[in-house]
């Protein structure tokens, strides 16, 4: 594949902070702090390191089933990984907020709005300029939280950044994530966790497609099924937002609400 050419202006090296890369403080504690405490704790297990790349941009595609994840994924890649993080953890008042937002920051990753829209295009954008600068970029393509371990329908933000981008696409499947850590659940339980890398997913074949929807559509479900395949979930083709729409009024958010719907 023909990787983008780097934007000089853009460069940074990996020890950077923000926008640019995690600072010194996600080196302190990914060795120091935390990571020490989650390799005795969970002891994560990892299959297919050798698909990341050891240098240059690519995008990280992963199943997204619990908080931990953000965690556990950055724990075992070599590399830094600069996730789009939501904007509200940048922007809360108090002294909560201020640490929040020194952490986030800390750690490399970059506040977007989710909203929709022109939020949608903007975190695209800021997406594109991680990748120019030569970094891993660390995406959950369902948009939010597995509300009940099943995998849902992909968005197609992932696609359009892969081909404009001109990078590839490195799904991961977090493994036992939900069973530590559901949504809504504070405390982890103690179980081991599991990360499995899968092979790199080459899209050049689609170049300068990236303004048809029905490429990005075919991208993106292809994206999903090598995560499904990698994480053994059973896949429903419905956004996550909307089964969690299902699930607050009683209703199923599986295969047979789709036959309903």
């Amino acid at each position: 594949m023909c990787h983008l050419v780097e934007d000089p202006s853009a460069q940074a090296d990996e020890s950077g902070s923000g926008a640019n890369g995690p600072g010194a403080l996600y080196w302190f504690l990914k060795h120091f702090i935390i990571g020490p405490w989650l390799q005795v704790l969970f002891r994560p297990w990892v299959e297919g390191l050798d698909n990341l790349p050891a240098k240059g941009p690519a995008i990280l595609a992963s199943n997204h089933l619990s908080f931990s994840d953000s965690f556990f994924l950055p724990l075992v890649a070599p590399r830094p990984i600069t996730f789009l993080a939501k904007s509200d953890y940048f922007t809360g008042r108090g002294l909560k907020g201020w640490l929040t937002r020194v952490f986030f920051t800390g750690v490399g990753q970059v506040p977007v709005d989710r909203s929709g829209g022109r939020a949608s295009e903007a975190a695209i954008l800021t997406g594109e300029r991680v990748l120019r600068a030569g970094r891993m970029l660390g995406i959950y393509p369902e948009g939010t939280r597995s509300p009940n371990g099943t995998m849902y329908r992909g968005k197609t933000g992932l696609a359009r950044m892969a081909l404009e981008s001109q990078v590839p696409i490195i799904p991961v499947a977090m493994i036992n994530t939900f069973e530590i850590q559901p949504p809504g659940t504070v405390r982890p339980r103690l179980r081991r966790v599991g990360v499995r890398f899968g092979e790199p997913l080459d899209f050049s074949r689609y170049e300068g497609l990236e303004d048809d929807r029905f490429i990005l559509r075919s991208v993106t479900d292809e994206v999903m099924y090598a995560l499904m395949s990698l994480s053994g979930q059973e896949y429903v083709d419905m956004y996550a937002s909307r089964a969690k729409e299902l699930i607050a009024e009683g209703a199923a958010a599986d295969a047979t609400a789709l036959s309903h719907s």
